[in-house]
């Protein structure tokens, strides 16, 4: 071989060992652009369900946020209609209590009246008992005046 060849093989050798190298860079920077787009996605991927877990204790507080805010409601219903009830029942006790009053105060009156009517009538039986007694006398009267009469006549027939 001529120096020449010899030359030129050794630049062919040198321009492939350079293309070689070239094409082994090439492939290492694709390689480690895969890695680092791998390492990208799984990141965005951890992320993402970081993400959907806080999205989903979020929906969870909620949640619980609505069930309280029922049984708060539910115990202000709850609450609302046993002070209904207990005005309800005062309502109807005072009512009750009204009913009995009106009940005594008729009752009173009643008894009233009774006593009323027993003073009318021990009045009007002590007036019949004086008229009785008037009787009587005006009969003792009257007696007396036949007994002078008799006497008189007896006297005057003698």
């Amino acid at each position: 071989m001529s120096k020449r060849e010899r030359q030129t093989d050794r630049q062919t050798d040198t321009q492939t060992d350079r293309h070689t190298d070239i094409q082994i860079d090439i492939e290492r920077h694709r390689a480690r652009q895969k890695e680092r787009q791998r390492e990208r996605e799984k990141r965005e991927r951890e992320r993402e369900t970081e993400r959907e877990r806080v999205r989903e204790r979020e929906r969870e507080r909620e949640r619980e946020r609505e069930t309280e805010k029922e049984r708060q409601k539910e115990g202000e219903n709850e609450r609302r209609e046993r002070e209904t009830e207990r005005e309800t029942e005062t309502e109807t006790g005072r009512e009750r209590e009204r009913e009995r009053e009106g009940d005594r105060d008729r009752k009173r009156q009643r008894e009233t009246e009774r006593e009323r009517e027993r003073e009318r009538e021990r009045e009007r039986e002590r007036e019949r008992e004086r008229e009785r007694e008037r009787e009587r006398e005006r009969e003792r009267e009257r007696g007396e005046t036949e007994n002078r009469k008799r006497m008189r006549e007896r006297d005057r027939d003698r």
